[in-house]
Order: C-alpha cells, then structure tokens, then sequence
C-alpha cells in the first residue's frame, strides 16, 4: 500500500458471515512448573500476610483472576519429567525432599496435587495435569488417574480419600509427558519410543476413565532437526489414542533486531501451520475420521541467551531463576502471539502462556511482600475477557517493511472477535517503531455504529517496564479520535502498540 513516509497505513473488511470458528476458553490458559519461585514465594507462601490457611497468597490469586486465566497446566515443564505425584501428597511434614535434576533445585514437595487442586478451586481454573513418562511410564500414569478421578472403594481412590479428599477431582485434560524428543529432558526418547509409550499409557487412561481427553507430546520447537518427522512418526503409533498434539515456542529480541522480534508471531503460524499439516497428512495415512485439535501449551518471551546455567544457584529450594523483566515491546510481541493463536482457533483449542507468576511470567512477586502486573499482563487480560466468541475470516493489507528473519511482513496484525451480536473487538498491533498506522476497517456488513472504546498499550520509551518500586509504570491508556462514519471504522495506531478497538452495532 502507499503511504506517506512518516506514517503508514492499513485496511481490512470484517463481515460475520465469514468466521475462522469459535474461540474455546482453553486458549487463555497458563503453566505453573515447579521451577523457580512459580510455586513457593509465587503461588503458595503461607508466612506472607495475604496468605490464607491454605498457604495461598491472596494478593496472587486477586491477580491470577483479573488475569482472565481459564486453565492451569501443572506440574512442567521438564521438572515433571522426573517426578513422583506421591511424594507430594498426604502429611506435608512426612514428604520427602528430593533433588530435582531438571533445573538443579530441591523439592520439599510441601506443594503437591491436592494443594494443586485447592489452588484450581479457589482460582476458579481448570487443572490441565501433565504426566511423568520421561523416567516412568503407563503404569504410574493410570495409578496417579485413578487417584485422581475414581470416587472410592479402591487402593489410590481411598488413599485420596485418607489424605482429606473425599471426592473425585475429576480431572479431565492430561498431558502425556513433556518435550520428550528433547535431550535435555529426563527420559529423552526417539520418537519411536515415545509414541509406542504414549500410545499405551493413553490406552490404558482411556479403560480407566473413558472421559479423560489426552495430549501428545509435540516437537519442543520448529527449530528442532526432527520437526515434524517427530509427530508423523508418534502419531503412526498414537493417533486414535489422543486429542490434541501439543507445541511449544518461545521468542526474544536477538541482537537489536526489534523488527524480526516485532514478527515473531510469522513463525508461530508457520509452526501451526506445518503440525496442522503433518496431523491431516496421518489422518488420510490412517484413513481416520477423527481431526485432531493442537494444545499450544508453552508459549512466551522468554531471554534464552541471557540465561547463563553456570552462574545459577543450585542444589536451592526456589531459587531465583528465568526472573525475565518483560518491556513494552516484549507485551507488544506477547499481543500478536495471541493475535495467531485467535487466528487458528478452529484447529488451536489449548494454549498456556508459559508460566504464571515468577519464572517468564505476567505476575512477579516479592517474597513477604509486594505482588504486581509485569507488561504482558495486560495484552493476556484483554484478550481474555475481550476473545471469547467467534473469530471473524479478515484478511488484512498494510504498508509492509523488511525483516531480517521473516522477509517482507505487514505492520498490522490483527484479528476480530464476535463477542455477541452487538459487538466486535479488534485487536490490533503496529509493528512499526517510528510510523503510526492509519487504520481504515470496513464494519458495514457487522452494522457496526459506533466505537466503545479504544484502548492501547505503548510507551514513548519501548524498554520501559513494571517493577516493584514502579509497578504502574506501563499501563494501558484510552485513546479518542476513533470513529465510525457509515459503517467505516477510522482509527490511528501508534507506533510500536497493542490495540483493543471494541466496536459496537446497538444504537
């Protein structure tokens, strides 16, 4: 598109005749690993002022549900390879303390399942429970479900009952492992090995508890030498098995280059895309008439580079780690992931933003003191309480700009909620640093009629961030100067920003 050299523009058509599909609530969930200050000084710190007799720190959970957050992935993350679920339950003084070899920390296990589950409960979240088949296997898989769902009357049910929970948790969505075709993960298998297991371990789930919906491991990443080849090979032995297959990704700026950064989100869809492909291609192989949903369940920013595992503690109980500070741009890059994820929604039915509080999360805390909103709380929040409904087909074209990673790219990346009959929600990033984009949406088929509000998040400094002693130092603000004029919506992005334009068509 043409443009003026200090601004840029875009242009896009949203009818409700045409929709990508509904969004389901499980696109807003998150991940709690016992990595870190995740779980202790995180979530659960008996001795802080706010906590409850639960040891839940309330401050934390008032945040976990402004958040907006719909499920709770738990307990890893690599940690879960290596985990025994019965040392964190029953008496909390009679549990063991064990090293945990993933992340060079021990576990005093004084949080397991059941605190796990108390947390989902008062949260007001679904558990998403993740299983250990890295150094253990179907056998522990179906002992831990029957713990967990049967009502009583057997050995793992009545133990459950013995520990103070009588009735069943009803747990319905498992992972079955994590990132196994990684060699860093405790168990590492070929991909062979990991889908004759999975298979098994989903089988024997299954004659438990017919309800239970199951997750395949994925690549760790679409970097990985056996992307793809991975899970054409797992689901030859799995397919039937399970409901979803699971992927993983995570971005940082790299060397300055704020603009590939920007464009992180080209690579999401990429990823999509090929598992979306690769799961269809095993479908007609296997001539199946079931269509399998992907679980995005670990995504973020997160600083890899930055991470040095020499100079780290070790051998600590929660110690400091992968305490990333996130910036505006990095809330701008976590808006447009959302973006893609929304844009996918007829075959993406779970994501986790990567985790919750403390470790690459949108939560940080202070141990005895102050809980806050890092700036990637805010785009999750928004889409959250705004993406609910169904995702509108826009296919939307803008002044474009070059990238060293991703090529030529659009600097409007946007997608469109039906909320209700009413009211549709743009969300809308400007990729660009410099040049605000003007923004021309054509709402005539949605009898849109005026604008509800226009709210961005963009600072004039794009390292700025939120802190303990500044913890409203980046917020959203409102924007005017939107307007609707015959169904035309016009609206100005400022550069580098996450737009919320809620439109409505009641008069």
């Amino acid at each position: 598109m043409n443009a003026h050299a200090d601004r840029a523009e875009a242009e896009l058509t949203v009818d409700p005749a045409f929709a990508v599909g509904e969004v389901d609530p499980r696109l807003f969930g998150s991940f709690v690993e016992h990595l870190g200050r995740c779980v202790y000084t995180g979530l659960h710190e008996p001795e802080h002022p706010t906590a409850g007799a639960d040891g839940l720190r309330r401050d934390v959970l008032e945040l976990v549900r402004e958040l907006g957050v719909t499920l709770v992935r738990y307990p890893g993350g690599n940690f879960v390879s290596g985990y025994r679920w019965e040392d964190g339950v029953g008496q909390v003084a009679e549990r063991p303390r064990r090293l945990d070899p993933a992340w060079r920390s021990i576990e005093t296990n004084e949080f397991g399942l059941n605190e796990f589950m108390r947390f989902t409960e008062v949260a007001g979240v679904e558990p998403m429970m993740a299983l250990n088949l890295g150094t253990r296997g179907p056998q522990e898989a179906r002992e831990l479900l029957e713990y967990c769902n049967h009502p009583g009357g057997t050995a793992w049910s009545e133990l459950r009952r013995s520990h103070g929970v009588p009735e069943p948790h009803g747990i319905r969505l498992w992972c079955l492992g994590n990132e196994l075709d990684g060699p860093w993960q405790l168990g590492h298998k070929t991909a062979e090995e990991y889908g004759r297991v999975a298979a098994e371990a989903a089988r024997i789930m299954r004659m438990t508890d017919p309800n239970v919906r199951l997750v395949a491991c994925g690549s760790s990443n679409s970097s990985m030498p056996t992307f793809a080849a991975w899970e054409g090979t797992v689901l030859q032995h799995a397919y039937e098995h399970v409901d979803y297959v699971s992927l993983h990704a995570y971005y940082e700026e790299v060397d300055g280059d704020v603009d590939s950064f920007l464009a992180s989100a080209e690579d999401m869809a990429h990823s999509i895309d090929s598992v979306v492909a690769t799961c269809d291609h095993v479908r007609a192989k296997l001539r199946s008439k079931k269509r399998l949903q992907l679980s995005f369940d670990e995504w973020n920013v997160w600083y890899r580079r930055r991470r040095d595992p020499a100079t780290e503690p070790a051998w600590e109980i929660a110690p400091r780690l992968l305490e990333d500070s996130y910036t505006v741009t990095d809330a701008v890059v976590v808006g447009s992931l959302l973006v893609t994820l929304l844009r996918h929604c007829d075959r993406v039915a779970v994501a986790c933003l990567a985790q919750l509080v403390n470790v690459i999360a949108p939560i940080m805390t202070e141990p005895g003191g102050a809980a806050w909103r890092q700036t990637t709380f805010y785009p999750f929040a928004d889409a959250a309480r705004h993406g609910r409904g169904r995702v509108l087909r826009t296919e939307p074209r803008s002044t474009r700009h070059e990238t060293a990673d991703y090529g030529e790219v659009d600097l409007l990346h946007s997608a469109a909620v039906q909320e209700d009959d009413d009211t549709i929600t743009l969300f809308a990033v400007n990729r660009s640093t410099n040049r605000p984009l003007d923004l021309v949406a054509d709402l005539r088929a949605a009898g849109a009629s005026r604008v509800l509000e226009h709210r961005v998040l963009t600072d004039t400094d794009r390292h700025a961030r939120n802190t303990a002693r500044q913890p409203d130092r980046v917020r959203p603000t409102r924007l005017t100067g939107a307007s609707i004029d015959r169904g035309v919506l016009t609206a100005a992005l400022p550069p580098l920003s996450w737009n919320v334009l809620r439109i409505t068509a009641a008069t």
